[in-house]
């Protein structure tokens, strides 16, 4: 069981108690499920508020009831350079960087206002026997990614050059009319290398001529593997069913030469596998492989 719907769970009775003790009805008459008359386990402003509390990292003792007025964390991006300004590691690295970033939205869908809410009864029922509310939302989504949660990257004196990053993103949509929460996750993993040649010499015949190439070779292979799984979880049952979900892994390389001023010549080889994690569908592997050859008129 994922520790978060659990806290998502259990939070339900800790924000209806706090219900009823706010209107100052009965903590006493509660229903089949423990919970206090008025205020079940799948009353809006429960839901909403538990909701938030447990993906948020709140106190369920302090969240707001009101889910427009709930504050999340802010977005940051962050990156350090300084690494290459001590001496002893300029004379290895011309960079050196390190980043983090963290990006977050958090949404309410189908506003509605209540039309039978009365302010001067608030303690009216609805046919469910729940206290009613203001207003009416269909869907609560929050989605957070960590892009990247770590990146380094790297470039020696040498030329070589080494990229690696690690990414996660979360994606979550709570419907108020179903009590169905569906959680969209995902993790990715990049490494990258490249490496510079210079002025380097081929020497090659053409049209009976013998001629002497002189440029840069540069070099670069990527890896990424992603693999992102969607769930559907049930507050009712505890039964999480995986409706989406694919692992994907990539291979590139490529190799450009400037055979002149104006003239680059490209080899590039990407290689794709994808695997789904539902049954019926069936693995892909995809292979692009050529060479481009690129005149530049502008120079």
């Amino acid at each position: 069981m994922n520790k978060n719907f659990q806290k998502f769970r259990s939070n339900r009775l800790i924000i209806a108690d706090r219900l009823a003790t706010q209107n100052g009805t009965s903590l006493i008459n509660r229903d089949e499920n423990g919970f206090p008359e008025g205020y079940s386990k799948n009353h809006q402003t429960v839901l909403a508020a538990s909701f938030i509390s447990a993906y948020s990292g709140s106190n369920p003792d302090k969240i707001s009831f009101d889910p427009i007025k709930s504050t999340l964390l802010p977005n940051w991006n962050l990156k350090y350079t300084g690494l290459t300004k001590i001496k002893s590691l300029a004379r290895i690295f011309n960079r050196f960087s390190i980043a983090h970033g963290y990006r977050s939205s958090y949404t309410l869908t189908n506003y509605q206002t209540n039309l039978e809410y009365d302010s001067s009864q608030p303690l009216l029922k609805d046919r469910l026997g729940n206290y009613m509310t203001p207003r009416f939302y269909s869907n609560i989504n929050l989605a957070e990614q960590f892009n990247p949660l770590a990146r380094v990257d790297i470039e020696f004196k040498n030329s070589l050059k080494i990229l690696a990053e690690m990414r996660r993103d979360r994606t979550l949509s709570l419907s108020l009319d179903n009590s169905l929460l569906t959680e969209q996750s995902g993790n990715e993993y990049i490494v990258g290398m490249g490496y510079r040649l210079k002025d380097l010499r081929i020497r090659t015949s053409l049209g009976g001529r013998r001629i002497t190439l002189s440029g840069d070779l540069n070099l670069k292979a990527d890896f990424s593997y992603r693999k992102n799984i969607t769930l559907l979880r049930n507050l009712e049952y505890d039964n999480n069913q995986v409706t989406a979900g694919q692992t994907l892994m990539s291979i590139k390389f490529s190799a450009s030469y400037n055979l002149s001023k104006n003239l680059t010549s490209l080899f590039f080889y990407d290689h794709n596998f994808s695997e789904f994690a539902i049954s019926t569908a069936f693995p892909q592997t995809s292979i692009r492989s050529g060479i481009t050859i690129r005149y530049n008129f502008g120079n």
